[in-house]
């Protein structure tokens, strides 16, 4: 049937992907020539930025605290002004690409970012902080669709997957960034002068991606926006179909550890239930970043060598479950098994990224585009509900200990706090035995 006949309800597959493509010959050449990787790394690094930023507030803690004279729920909900706006910047991100081309709104999203980092960077106040967040979260919240939009155009299909594993690998190293080595740099020269190094970065980065970055190999290649009209019957499918929201709830329930715990509470915790230094324990929480780093592309192989989808999302859920469980309340472990299961937890969350594979088969094969929007956008709320909660449990429980003018929770205060995260542990488990399986294959078709 054609798509009038359908009332335009069969969303084209312009919606995400859509360009003028060169021939296969001519894109394999373009493959292989330098040209594709270097534009690729250029938008990947923006990701790569994008989660250095998401994690960098879980090592300046106690100094956020004290400049501005905050409690943990004020706090977290300062980190969370990130996840608001990234959150929200997704669903229209697809159509701005397609309607105005990544070179030029990549160029303007990294603007907005260092714009960001500067207002966080100089912040007197509350509300300029919180704005200066608001901004960076508004600004990387481009990164990965960016990205994958110059990928898609740049390379032919069979090297799409291929290029994606290497797009959140890079994410991973921003994540690690944000860790161990963000700490050094901040006890060295403090928050603030952090902060403006990072705007620093992303505004010397504005220039590059705009002399670059095309809109693909051919010069005359453009983008084909989508009508409005076909937007909203797409999301309207996407949000009426029971799987997206199952596969979503799974994916933002299985991040819940990595945006919460390593985003911001595990560095503090850490410090206080192990007596580590800060480096020492953003080294320790970053080991999760890096175990998922690799178990991202061993959950996506396996699931894809088995045929099956439901079974390692089932083996992720539970193992992610199972570890973080005894990393918080495993009784008298060393730091040596404490680092080895955080790792593990690392690469069982990895498995998290089957809840954006198996969306996308229960949904229309035109609107990849519009359901990596929807089900991001889902996920990265984990982030902005949970850190502010976890704070405001905190601050239930805080003994009234101070030290350099910010306040020091107790391992028991941590350990209450973090229940919120198994109860988002066990919704995981629960969401993966509801999906139903596709055999790893597209299976909705048409409208």
């Amino acid at each position: 049937m054609g798509e009038n006949q359908h009332g335009g309800l069969r969303v084209r597959r312009e919606f995400f992907y859509s360009t003028t493509a060169p021939r296969a010959v001519e894109m394999n050449e373009m493959a292989r020539d330098a040209k594709p990787w270097f534009i690729w790394m250029l938008c990947a690094n923006f990701y790569l930025y994008a989660f250095f930023q998401r994690v960098a507030p879980s090592v300046m803690i106690t100094e956020l605290m004290r400049d501005f004279g905050v409690t943990a729920v004020v706090l977290g909900n300062l980190s969370a002004f990130y996840y608001y706006a990234y959150a929200a910047i997704q669903m229209p991100v697809g159509v701005m690409l397609d309607r105005f081309g990544p070179r030029r709104v990549l160029s303007a999203a990294l603007l907005l970012s260092g714009l960001g980092s500067l207002l966080f960077a100089t912040a007197e106040t509350l509300p300029q902080a919180y704005f200066g967040r608001l901004l960076i979260g508004a600004g990387v919240g481009f990164a990965l669709v960016g990205t994958l939009k110059v990928a898609a155009v740049w390379f032919p299909p069979k090297r799409f997957a291929l290029v994606t594993g290497l797009t959140f690998m890079l994410a991973m190293v921003g994540a690690v960034i944000g860790q161990a080595p963000l700490a050094l740099v901040v006890d060295a020269v403090g928050w603030r002068g952090t902060m403006m190094g990072a705007a620093a970065v992303a505004l010397l980065g504005v220039p590059l991606i705009w002399l670059a970055v095309r809109e693909g190999p051919e010069p005359e290649a453009r983008m084909t926006p989508v009508p409005h009209s076909g937007l909203l019957r797409s999301l309207r499918l996407i949000a009426t179909t029971p799987q997206t929201w199952v596969c979503s709830i799974y994916s933002t329930t299985n991040f819940a550890t990595m945006l919460a715990f390593v985003g911001l509470w595990g560095v503090p915790y850490m410090m206080e239930a192990h007596g580590l230094s800060r480096p020492a324990a953003a080294l320790s929480t970053s080991l999760v970043l890096i175990g998922f780093g690799i178990g991202g592309p061993l959950f996506g192989w396996f699931s894809d060598y088995v045929g099956r989808r439901r079974i390692p999302m089932r083996v992720s859920s539970v193992g992610v479950l199972v570890t973080f469980s005894l990393i918080i309340y495993g009784p008298g472990l060393p730091l040596s098994a404490i680092d080895v299961l955080l790792f593990t937890c690392g690469v069982f969350q990895g498995g998290a990224v089957l809840g954006f594979v198996t969306a996308r088969e229960h949904n229309l094969p035109g609107a990849d585009g519009a359901t990596l929007g929807f089900i991001n956008t889902i996920s990265v709320s984990s982030g902005a509900i949970l850190q502010p909660l976890i704070g405001w449990l905190l601050d239930l429980h805080w003994d009234g200990r101070m030290e350099g003018g910010a306040q020091v929770f107790s391992v028991g205060a941590y350990r209450t706090a973090f229940l919120s995260l198994l109860v988002a542990c066990g919704i995981a488990v629960v969401t993966a035995f509801l999906v139903r399986e596709t055999f790893c294959r597209q299976v909705r078709r048409e409208a």
